[in-house]
């Protein structure tokens, strides 16, 4: 009765055109029909739905619509298996139909933990599922005996007492029916396919554009198909574990050139992002649509798998300018060869601490430490200029702790610590980088490279620090007094002007404007 009832109806033929409909809506968004196996068997499978339904359709409903006649399940069962035809088509919706909504629950549940912890369990009920309707369809004829020969029409009301089977799907306004439904559905399906043609040929007489691809490659699209759409149009792999919905995050990419003249994160996109905390140049492929030429570059490797899609890792940040500063003690080897692994230990421990407190006092930022050196960053906050400041300002803090510790363990060392600085500003990559189980929040860039080389070189200039040019002259401070020199830095071409800073104790920083600062 619910189901017969205004409301019940409403609810069954409303959700089968709504989903009709959304899956057209879905076909026609396409700019392309590349698109992954599983994904374009759910789509035809779902197609195929509708065809192989309406002949049903138009006996059920359309008989107790049009024509008064109210058949029951026993009158329906009996019918379909009385034809083998029906048989086979009833049995072929069955399938296609659970395997649509299969793959569909399968490829959204699997972005969540519990179900892929579970998901080994369901496959049996995946697979039972179906075959016990089967068998059920064979017990129920069977009973009915359909297929002796002696079928009887089953119990049921006056108006239908005697009738053949072949009614289901023979009377005239019944034939009329099911026709009329295939006609309105190929006609629609026609009318979405053709629009996505005329679509298409607009966007090839408006231009092109193009994304230029980290992998070298210049992948040419047209306005209005996602950066994803253009990928797979040349074949170039990308992840998307859900398909283009935007459900995910492993379509990210950073844009480079051309991120200003995007079209803002819509609702679903800027969600998205957020959950993950990315920066303001990284966009999902799925969702971007570019106007204009840009480049990119995937933040998340193309053959990720589904266990580590929701890990934090690899590397994903924004373009900064920052200063990078290395920091290495010097004769970490001649210490441990005179002293015991827990007093290497401590003397690292106090070192590190020295130096981790300058860092927090200068306004700079710890961002990793290998072996018996680490790496700083600063202007995070306070921009670039601020930025060269408080390096050269924390710089000197680490000379005077560092003179406080040699004071401390003079009864302990033969001789006193010394370290290395290697000062550099540029253009980096700044975020969280590093394995997925321990990232940490780091930068890569050229700039940090050659702050790594600075301070390399301060071994060979016999100085403890070395800062070049770019920095100083970002700070508006006059260094002439120590003299500049030009100096090539291994995997740069062209050369940097630097300044060789035997003890960073004689600057002379302006502490007023520091201090305002």
């Amino acid at each position: 009765p619910f189901w017969r009832s205004w409301f019940g109806g409403l609810l069954i033929y409303g959700s089968l055109i709504t989903h009709f409909a959304l899956a057209l809506m879905s076909l026609y968004r396409r700019s392309s029909l590349s698109m992954p196996r599983w994904e374009l068997a759910q789509l035809v499978l779902g197609l195929a739905i509708v065809p192989l339904l309406a002949g049903h359709v138009a006996a059920t409903w359309g008989g107790r619509v049009l024509m008064g006649f109210d058949p029951n399940y026993n009158f329906a069962l009996n019918t379909i298996l009385s034809s083998p035809w029906l048989s086979i088509k009833q049995l072929a919706l069955m399938i296609i139909a659970w395997i649509h909504a299969v793959i569909g629950l399968h490829f959204f549940l699997r972005l969540f933990e519990t179900y892929r912890r579970l998901a080994i369990h369901l496959y049996p009920v995946v697979i039972i599922s179906p075959l016990l309707v089967i068998f059920s369809l064979g017990r129920v004829g069977l009973e009915l005996d359909v297929w002796s020969g002696e079928s009887v029409a089953p119990s049921s009301p006056s108006s239908y007492v005697g009738a053949e089977p072949s009614y289901l799907e023979g009377t005239p306004l019944n034939e009329l029916f099911h026709h009329g439904v295939l006609v309105v559905f190929f006609l629609l399906l026609s009318i979405t396919l053709v629009a996505r043609l005329i679509r298409a040929r607009y966007q090839q007489t408006h231009g092109n554009v193009i994304v230029s691809h980290l992998n070298g490659r210049n992948l040419k699209g047209s306005p209005g198909q996602t950066i994803l759409e253009i990928m797979r149009l040349h074949s170039v792999p990308h992840a998307s574990l859900c398909g283009g919905r935007g459900r995910c995050t492993t379509c990210r990419v950073r844009v480079g050139a051309g991120a200003e003249q995007l079209h803002k994160p819509s609702r679903l996109e800027a969600f998205a992002l957020n959950r993950i905390g990315a920066a303001p140049n990284v966009r999902l492929a799925c969702q971007t649509r570019p106007l204009h030429p840009l480049q990119i570059s995937p933040l998340v490797p193309a053959d990720l798998g589904i266990k580590n899609s929701l890990r934090k890792g690899g590397v994903s940040g924004e373009e900064r300018e920052v200063v990078a500063m290395f920091v290495d003690l010097r004769g970490s080897s001649g210490i441990s060869e005179h002293h015991l692994p827990y007093d290497v230990l401590f003397i690292l421990n106090q070192f590190f601490l020295e130096m981790t407190d300058a860092l927090v006092h200068s306004h700079g930022h710890y961002a990793q430490f290998e072996g018996d050196g680490l790496l700083a960053l600063y202007g995070l906050e306070r921009g670039l200029k601020v930025g060269c400041q408080d390096a050269l300002r924390g710089a000197l803090d680490m000379q005077t702790r560092m003179n406080q510790l040699n004071e401390k363990l003079s009864g302990e060392l033969k001789e006193p610590l010394k370290f290395g600085i290697g000062i550099h500003c540029g253009q980096a990559i700044v975020g969280s980088m590093g394995p997925p189980s321990s990232p940490n929040f780091s930068a890569i860039g050229d700039c940090i490279n050659a702050a790594a080389r600075l301070e390399s070189m301060s071994k060979e200039l016999s100085c403890i620090m070395v800062v070049s040019d770019d920095v100083i002259r970002q700070a508006g401070l006059d260094f002439s007094e120590f003299g500049s020199q030009t100096v090539s830095l291994r995997g740069k071409r062209q050369s940097v002007m630097i300044y060789a800073i035997k003890n960073p104790l004689d600057i002379n920083l302006p502490t007023k404007e520091f201090s305002a600062l």
